[in-house]
């Protein structure tokens, strides 16, 4: 499949219009290093032009009914449909996604729009009669949520369309008018999706989508104009973002260390199956990638000789173009590095290699380390990489102990029968979704998405999303005066 660069916008996407920037940079294909595009960075002035659409954009927003901005989305998801295999070529191309990959995120992206279009002829208010103390009684009480204005959203590269779509579909679906602000690696993505949005008819202003360098968004990040921000990426990042944000709402989707249990099972080679495609699908850059594999120790010896040879056999690494290609490349050199300098070090403490342990280029082979300290970065902290960590352990109340031993809580899966061990791990494991009988890897689009600890703030998933860019009002009637 080939992408046409001459189709491809590289410039900000400004009140409705793609528009000069100012200094330009090459986005490279991270397999082989070749140039996709050179896109046009937005400059202070654009953001201060982009901040006075949104607002005025927002005003023509909140007078449109549930049902229009329904319409809207809908025309959105129909559009993003039309073009997918394009958009995902695109991805690829940009972030070296695994092309089958990136063609389930499209569809993804799809039914995000779909099911945010759904969502807001749902978003309703609440009426009461007040009658439960005698000063208040006979008063009548409305509620319903009222959009905030203007969102900042800042997305990463690892799903450059479905990430962005979480986003500004709720926001779509409320009336909030948004400026997204793209990873480096992957403006051409997000610019690709803000002329869906031109196609699709919307306001001007719904949507600014403006490449810049990260000190450019100081300006939206102290104004008081912009009342909400969403975050997702790395917890240094975000948490820094939350301390500067002052008096805005602010949601964050951070990192996580996600860890699978294998407790009890009549099927061990499906589950070395999924936990070796959930460890190693697109070198790990998810941040719900099995990073740490806790196994009971009557599994241990049979799970880790399947595991070992399901990697070498079953994982195609290489050109993400590839359709047979589930490992493609890292996103950066730096990253490649890191990674093996995690690897070396936890072999140093006394890990050891079954398989993988090498880089060429930017691939990083499929990795699978035993015998890890729980001291190890590669433990402790997120890898974001191909690389799963496997341990035996004798009682469940000790797996999950383990699954807690880190600063991050997104998700964490269990394989499991007993009724008993399954709300014990929900009441006892510190993450924002327990999985049973699946690995963590797995997210539902319209279900609430988010972690504790270090691995987040607030939650995603449309309506969560739509209610955390609203605010609650109350009105109360007293009749009969």
């Amino acid at each position: 499949m080939q992408v046409k660069l001459q189709e491809i916008q590289k410039q900000p996407y400004l009140n409705g219009r793609f528009l000069p920037g100012g200094e330009s940079y090459a986005v490279r294909n991270p397999w082989d290093g070749s140039s996709v595009a050179n896109v046009e960075l937005a400059t202070v002035a654009q953001m201060k032009e982009a901040l006075a659409s949104a607002e005025r954009a927002h005003g023509i927003l909140s007078s449109y009914s549930p049902f229009e901005r329904a319409e809207m989305l809908h025309r959105i998801s129909a559009l993003i449909a039309e073009k997918t295999e394009f958009l995902s070529g695109l991805i690829t191309k940009e972030v070296g996604k695994p092309i089958t990959l990136s063609r389930v995120e499209v569809q993804r992206a799809v039914n995000t729009f779909k099911i945010a279009g759904d969502e807001a002829r749902r978003l309703q208010g609440k009426l009461d009669y007040q009658e439960g103390y005698s000063k208040t009684g006979g008063k009548y009480a409305l509620t319903r949520r009222f959009p905030l204005s203007v969102m900042l959203a800042i997305t990463p590269f690892n799903f450059p369309i479905n990430l962005a779509a979480h986003k500004l579909a709720p926001a779509l679906a409320v009336g909030t008018a948004v400026i997204h602000k793209p990873s480096r690696y992957c403006p051409l993505s997000a610019l690709a999706l803000a002329e869906v949005y031109h196609q699709a008819g919307i306001p001007p202003g719904t949507l600014n989508t403006l490449p810049c360098q990260p000190e450019s968004l100081e300006f939206l990040i102290r104004c008081e104009n912009v009342k909400k921000i969403s975050f997702t990426g790395s917890a240094e990042v975000g948490w820094k973002l939350k301390k500067s944000c002052e008096k805005k709402k602010i949601t964050l989707e951070l990192g996580g260390n996600a860890a699978v249990v294998v407790e009890e099972t009549d099927n061990l080679p499906r589950v070395v199956e999924r936990v070796a495609k959930a460890s190693f699908a697109y070198a790990g850059q998810i941040c719900i990638s099995v990073q740490r594999v806790l196994v009971n120790e009557k599994y241990y010896d049979d799970f880790l000789r399947e595991l070992t040879a399901f990697t070498e056999r079953g994982i195609k690494s290489g050109d993400p173009m590839d359709e047979a290609v589930l490992n493609g490349p890292m996103i950066s050199e730096k990253d490649v590095q890191r990674i093996d300098d995690w690897v070396k070090e936890a072999v140093k403490e006394g890990a050891e290699v079954l398989t993988g342990g090498t880089a060429e280029g930017f691939v990083y082979a499929p990795t699978v380390l035993v015998n890890v300290p729980s001291s190890a970065k590669i433990w402790r902290e997120e890898a974001f990489a191909p690389v799963c960590c496997v341990k035996k352990y004798k009682s469940f109340e000790e797996a999950v102990a383990e699954v807690n031993n880190t600063r991050y809580g997104l998700q964490a899966g269990y394989y499991v029968k007993d009724i008993d061990k399954i709300f014990y791990a929900y009441d006892k494991t510190e993450v924002g979704a327990v999985l049973i009988n699946e690995v963590p890897m797995a997210r539902v689009d319209e279900l609430p998405y988010g972690g504790v600890k270090d691995s987040g703030f607030g939650r995603e998933g449309i309506r969560c999303a739509m209610e955390e860019m609203t605010e609650p009002r109350l009105l109360v009637i007293k009749p009969g005066l």
